[in-house]
């Protein structure tokens, strides 16, 4: 952290009206982009079949009775032994989120690889109650980009990010939205990766306010630890 400047009530005041002028653009900025991205047209997909506990279900059971779902890719494959700390994180913003997007005709789920018995003994410990889904047995994770073979990978053709990552693993986080429309079709509308996840967690978004910010000090999110460990 660089050490504050301590000034008087009056220069805080003055610098606090120059950066609001600053969040203002930003802010009509980011209302410009969020048209921009309700405007992106639609790609009609498959009706995928997806894993759990009780059985298989589809892309299109998840939307339950909403006509836009967000499925959000968590990081677990099936030989990982514990979940993705950083998707830990976002997960946990998750649960009261549900019910005021329910209340504007949005579902929201996750998705990994790992197998249902794992994903449902993850989120019974860490107390997470959203529709969990393994896309193990699909392509669904292969077809919107966030898991990639080692073949891939040596390669350097892991299109992670549209093609923008510089890195990619066996599986990355991200995040894809699909619409039904009232003839039952599926279609995804968007899809965003890496750091364009951060406008969606909570925590960062807190931490972005205060004088230490993240703290992170170069090292990323090594602090970072599940909630029921630190």
């Amino acid at each position: 952290m660089v050490a504050p400047k301590i000034a008087t009530r009056k220069a805080w005041f003055d610098a606090r009206l120059a950066l609001l002028e600053r969040e203002k653009a930003f802010t009509q900025a980011r209302d410009e982009l969020t048209a921009a991205r309700q405007a992106l047209p639609w790609v009609k997909t498959m009706d995928y079949t997806f894993e759990q506990t009780t059985g298989p279900t589809t892309l299109s059971a998840l939307f339950g009775d909403k006509s836009q779902l967000i499925v959000y890719h968590f990081m677990l494959g099936p030989d990982a032994t514990t979940p993705c700390k950083s998707c830990s994180l976002w997960a946990d913003n998750f649960e009261r989120s549900r019910v005021h997007l329910a209340a504007r005709d949005v579902a929201l789920v996750a998705v990994s690889r790992a197998a249902p018995a794992k994903l449902a003994a993850t989120a019974k410990r860490l107390g997470w109650t959203f529709p969990w889904l393994s896309s193990g047995k699909s392509t669904f994770n292969a077809d919107f980009r966030v898991s990639f073979t080692e073949a891939e990978i040596k390669a350097k053709t892991a299109d992670y990010n549209f093609g923008t990552g510089g890195w990619a693993g066996a599986d990355m986080p991200g995040i894809s939205v699909f619409a039904k429309d009232a003839d039952g079709g599926l279609f995804h509308t968007y899809s965003v990766y890496a750091r364009g996840l951060e406008d969606l967690n909570t925590t960062y978004r807190f931490l972005d306010i205060v004088p230490k910010g993240r703290d992170e000090g170069g090292k990323g999110m090594a602090w970072l630890k599940h909630w029921d460990t630190y």
